[in-house]
């Protein structure tokens, strides 16, 4: 079995850190704080970040977004839940990031699902629900643009969305198949129309998955993406909401 194969990344230090990135940067007017910890709303992403994982007045400051029975998603390479926090679950992953340009190949019968259309919205829900390739909230769908595939009655059988933004680069995410339809290359379709369309923009290309998801890690590989580091993925809670 290989492994995945790293690619250098002077310059990219703001990926360490790619939540707080995107809620101080591109996503700036989705956060909510404005302090040493941001959030996304709950019912778009259970993304938070913060200015330094090590510094306990960061996770004090989201202690304070956080209300009680909601917990939130803190990433970066080593990251861990601080004292007074409650681990909820620990995902060791890794994060990638384009070395090419992708091709889409044919791309007529892949559709923009519309984040304000209660029907694309409810065929995401299931389809995520189905298929579980990470967190998909009602609101998910405003962080960026999403492509779907549909099967002849028009039901969703395939997607890929933008998640995290921080300046210059995309996150890809959301990248699931009904397993019904699994095997005939929509993953890799829709991954690469989605890049097209972030690199039609001026940025770059990056996505995490699991570090022992290697059915995906393969295929990211082949589509021309390359790992550049190892990270951390912990949904927490504060202990006195426990």
């Amino acid at each position: 079995m290989s492994s995945p194969t790293a690619a250098p990344a002077p310059g990219l230090a703001l990926l360490d850190n790619p939540a707080w990135a995107s809620l101080t940067g591109p996503h700036a007017a989705l956060a909510v704080g404005d302090g040493p910890a941001r959030r996304y709303a709950p019912d778009v992403s259970p993304f938070a970040g913060l200015e330094d994982p090590l510094d306990a007045r960061c996770w004090d400051a989201l202690a304070g977004l956080v209300p009680e029975g909601d917990a939130v998603v803190v990433t970066g390479p080593g990251v861990v839940a601080a004292p007074g926090w409650q681990l909820v679950e620990h995902v060791p992953g890794v994060q990638l990031v384009a070395t090419r340009p992708l091709d889409p190949g044919t791309t007529g019968d892949l559709r923009r699902l519309d984040a304000d259309d209660p029907a694309d919205v409810a065929a995401m829900l299931d389809l995520t629900s189905r298929t579980r390739p990470g967190p998909f909230l009602p609101r998910t769908a405003t962080l960026g643009t999403y492509l779907g595939l549909h099967a002849p009655d028009g039901t969703l059988v395939a997607m890929a969305g933008e998640r995290l933004h921080p300046a210059g680069w995309t996150e890809i995410s959301a990248v699931c198949t009904d397993p019904a339809w699994q095997g005939r290359g929509y993953a890799a379709r829709l991954v690469a129309a989605v890049a097209a369309g972030v690199v039609a923009r001026g940025e770059r290309v990056l996505l995490h998955t699991g570090a022992d998801n290697r059915r995906a890690i393969r295929l990211y590989e082949h589509l021309g993406f390359a790992l550049r580091t190892t990270t951390s993925l912990v949904l927490v809670t504060p202990q006195e909401h426990r």
